[in-house]
């Protein structure tokens, strides 16, 4: 798909990747809102990762984000709504506008998803770490389709489950290599072992 096309945008300090979940909180006028209107039309919102400022006041943005739709909603004791939104297709922002609302529109163009490519046999040790890190996570993972033939899949998992800075993971929303996405997994995951190694001396 190469149109453009415009969508609501949700400024945050995390990145949500395709066929990932992603529970928020949501107590904004503008993004009640926004979410009311999406669950009617059955409509995605866009997510973006902030560069620089905060998820409540101002705030610019990475260029690159991903769609959402949802899932999921509940409405919480404190009377905040919840939501639970899956991950779709990535998107690269072009523009953007500031409705009356606050809330921030975006025209975007859909990214082409990455080939298919089969899980090489030199990151398979990866799988195991990542079946165990996901049943630890509970609910938000148990009713996931899990693809660990798939090397993109497992990449995108590592990346929103594993401590990597907010550079780190937009570099792993924007790479459009599956395996150079895992190469840097295995470097983070290398540093976190030698972290936790050096703690138990």
């Amino acid at each position: 798909m190469t149109d453009s096309q415009q969508v609501p945008l949700f400024p945050l300090r995390t990145v949500l990747y395709p066929q990932g979940p992603l529970p928020l909180r949501v107590f904004e006028p503008r993004y009640l809102d926004m979410i009311g209107d999406c669950m009617r039309h059955e409509a995605a919102f866009g997510v973006v990762q902030i560069r620089e400022g905060t998820e409540t006041g101002p705030a610019t943005i990475y260029d690159v984000g991903t769609l959402a739709r949802i899932t999921d909603w509940y409405q919480g004791s404190d009377g905040i709504l919840g939501i639970t939104a899956r991950g779709g297709e990535r998107f690269t922002v072009l523009s953007t506008a500031r409705r009356d609302n606050g809330l921030l529109v975006g025209e975007v163009r859909v990214l082409p998803p990455e080939p298919e490519l089969r899980l090489p046999d030199e990151f398979l040790p990866l799988v195991q770490i990542l079946d165990g890190v996901l049943d630890d996570l509970g609910r938000l993972y148990e009713d996931l389709p899990r693809h660990y033939e798939d090397a993109t899949w497992v990449g995108y998992r590592f990346a929103e489950v594993l401590p990597i800075n907010a550079g780190q993971r937009q570099e792993c929303l924007e790479c459009n290599d599956p395996l150079r996405r895992l190469q840097l997994i295995r470097s983070v995951l290398g540093d976190v072992r030698a972290v936790m190694a050096r703690r138990t001396e």
